[in-house]
């Protein structure tokens, strides 16, 4: 089975061929270049690369969130039209799941996922790693650095920050957190293998869906929706005032 995995939730952008759990071919930016300029162009070319067609691929597999709401608009985009014409399943995978997958072979250290959500927060998950698998600690959530910084002080074991958010979680809460490390730089950001991985558990469990129901999962309001519901808050409490004064 051929799994076409994207990752676009953050700075960086990949994408992944799969082929029977074996990574097949992956290609990753980080250039800082919109992921509507980068993203398409990427995949043409590494199926293209690989003597692969899209007729060839199963799945379509993409980070659904959270992350970046453009991000995620733009990677849902992308794989609900690869996968309409040929009428494709698509995988909505984590995107926290997604990038502790390359970690797993890190038997029984803790895998602190994290995102910058700014106002101090992060998008966040722990999992165990077990060596071939993943044990899932957390909901995906967004949480206060604060927060976090708490719970983790539970945990024993070492304790590994990996994701785009992972040096502000690591430079806020090193020293109050024991055992609190990095991973390494080529492990630390969002990649499509990641997607691919969380996709084949997805596979396996039934939780594959048409393009039309994939949806982007954002787990927090956008700043736009956050701003207009403050609007709507405070134009209601000066009618109820002026209501009040009649």
């Amino acid at each position: 089975m051929n799994i076409l995995a994207l990752e676009s939730s953050a700075t960086a952008c990949s994408a992944a061929l799969c082929r029977d759990g074996a990574l097949i071919a992956q290609s990753f930016q980080c250039s800082g270049l919109t992921h509507s300029r980068t993203l398409m162009p990427m995949i043409n070319d590494m199926l293209k690369n690989c003597g692969e067609s899209l007729d060839g691929v199963s799945v379509i597999a993409v980070a659904a969130g959270p992350g970046s709401f453009t991000g995620l608009r733009i990677g849902v985009a992308a794989a609900k039209g690869l996968a309409w014409a040929g009428e494709k399943l698509c995988a909505p995978c984590s995107t926290l799941e997604s990038m502790a997958w390359p970690l797993a072979h890190l038997e029984g250290k803790l895998i602190v996922c994290t995102m910058d959500a700014r106002r101090k927060q992060v998008y966040n998950a722990l999992f165990r790693a077990r060596g071939d698998g993943l044990e899932r600690l957390s909901p995906d959530r967004a949480v206060s650095l604060a927060e976090l910084g708490e719970e983790l002080k539970k945990f024993q074991e070492m304790k590994i920050v990996v994701g785009d958010g992972a040096r502000l979680c690591y430079n806020t809460l090193r020293e109050e957190v024991s055992g609190l490390a990095l991973a390494p730089v080529h492990l630390r950001m969002q990649s499509a293998w990641g997607v691919a991985r969380a996709a084949e558990e997805l596979i396996a469990s039934g939780g594959l869906v048409p393009a039309a129901e994939l949806a982007p999962v954002y787990h927090r309001l956008s700043q736009a929706e956050r701003e207009r519901l403050e609007r709507e808050r405070n134009t209601k409490f000066t009618i109820e005032g002026d209501q009040k004064n009649v």
